[in-house]
């Protein structure tokens, strides 16, 4: 199974290395240097991705038991709790990037990783059918200059 994977590894790091090759061959238009850095390329990838599929993300990134969703203000998350917990020792902690989840059976934890930063004191929450449903309210983005002394 490792070799496997590792195989699948090496392919698609070939392909990576063929695609950073191919690019750095082109002849881009003023601007377009940015597509020649790999690291560049692949937060947008990642970031598109996303953007069009927040719960596929959420799955990904909070093992599967989180589903997300969002409107202009709040993002909403949904949990699916495991059977055998008790609602006493639960406890959610809210970071502005993530959630932690306490008291699960077995004395475990989850953390989920969200998709945008929130403000981690603006939180209501909802326990219903083993799903604990969380919602947060983004944190806006600072549009205003600050100037800055130049030396």
């Amino acid at each position: 199974m490792v070799g496997v994977l590792e195989g699948r590894c090496l392919l698609v790091a070939s392909k990576w290395d063929d695609l950073e090759r191919w690019m750095e061959n082109q002849q881009l238009p003023k601007g377009f240097e940015v597509l020649r850095e790999p690291d560049w390329v692949e937060r947008y990838v990642r970031k598109m991705m996303t953007k069009a599929l927040p719960e596929a993300a959420g799955a990904m990134i909070g093992r599967g038991s989180a589903a997300f969703s969002e409107t202009r203000h709040f993002i909403l998350v949904k949990i699916n709790l495991p059977d055998g917990f008790d609602r006493e020792q639960l406890r959610l902690f809210v970071r502005e990037d993530r959630l932690r989840i306490e008291g699960l059976p077995g004395g475990k934890h989850e953390i989920i990783k969200l998709p945008k930063l929130v403000k981690p004191r603006v939180c209501k929450t909802l326990l219903k059918d083993n799903v604990l449903q969380v919602k947060l309210q983004k944190r806006p983005a600072n549009r205003t200059y600050h100037e800055a002394v130049i030396r």
